[in-house]
């Protein structure tokens, strides 16, 4: 398993972000996007901290700690993503804004074309090696062939086909899910995956990075007097990253293979996947709170 595993990384990654994407899209109409218009400033201070806070906080603690490269590659990485699906669900379940949230996430996934490369490049590369080079077209055209199209692809069959969008979503988001748990079985098969060699320094600084998050996300909808339902779907907005995304560019720019010992791949995997444990954890915590206030 392992070795299969790491002889097809990429497209384990590339399939598992497609069918994500498809599913997202078969919930999508284009009446979602017009709805941007309908709540203008919120969406501007959301998006504002999707594209430029997220990565100012990442650069602060990629700028003071002294962590492994992979380690603040990854976390270049989680900045440089947008939000995705579940950031929408998790919105619905803790009744804030769906509307904001799905403009958000489809303004910043439709953004990330050309923020994505564009961060990460700024973020990561006083760390990497000397002969390595940012492939920020290729980047960008792995975002539009495997997040874009099949986002356009499921939004024409919800347009076409409205009664079996539901079910096409429901089971292309399981399937999505399934391949990450396979990612996660063939990686640790592989031996990608040691807590010891990450060390629990590393753990604690992917930890401290998420509180981070979570803290600004709540702090600027507050304090500029967001509604409370604009602010739960941008605070859970920001704290919940697009790590299906984040996989796929990680198995392109550090790809693993057979026999050849990859730590810097490896320590950007075990980062977004900590990281994805981590916003699973934080989203179930903050549906509970905001729930609880309104019933409150």
């Amino acid at each position: 398993m392992g070795n299969f595993y790491l002889a097809n990384e990429y497209w384990f990654a590339a399939v598992q972000l497609a069918l994500a994407m498809l599913g997202m899209g078969a919930t999508l109409t284009v009446e979602d996007f017009r709805k941007i218009l309908d709540q203008p400033r919120s969406l501007a201070i959301g998006t504002g901290a999707q594209l430029l806070l997220v990565p100012m906080v990442a650069f602060l603690f990629i700028a003071l700690s002294r962590a492994e490269p992979g380690v603040l590659a990854g976390l270049a990485l989680l900045a440089a993503i947008p939000g995705g699906t579940v950031s929408n669900i998790f919105t619905y379940l803790a009744r804030g804004s769906a509307s904001l949230s799905i403009s958000i996430t489809g303004l910043t996934t439709v953004a990330s074309l050309v923020t994505t490369p564009l961060i990460l490049g700024l973020l990561i590369r006083d760390y990497m090696p000397d002969t390595f080079v940012m492939p920020a077209g290729r980047i960008a055209f792995e975002i539009m062939l495997f997040l874009l199209l099949p986002l356009l692809a499921g939004m024409l069959t919800l347009r076409q086909f409205p009664d079996m969008a539901p079910a096409l979503s429901k089971w292309c988001i399981r399937a999505s899910l399934f391949i990450i748990l396979l990612i996660v079985i063939g990686a640790s098969a592989a031996g990608r995956l040691d807590m010891d060699a990450f060390g629990g320094s590393n753990a604690l600084l992917v930890i401290l990075f998420t509180l981070a998050l979570v803290a600004m996300s709540t702090a600027v909808p507050y304090f500029a007097n967001c509604p409370r339902g604009d602010l739960t779907a941008i605070q859970i907005e920001v704290a919940i990253r697009n790590t299906n995304l984040g996989l796929l560019i990680n198995a392109s720019l550090f790809p693993a293979r057979p026999g050849e010992p990859n730590l810097l791949g490896d320590m950007v995997l075990f980062t977004l996947l900590l990281y994805g444990g981590l916003q699973l954890l934080v989203g179930a915590g903050l549906i509970w709170f905001h729930r609880r206030q309104q019933t409150a």
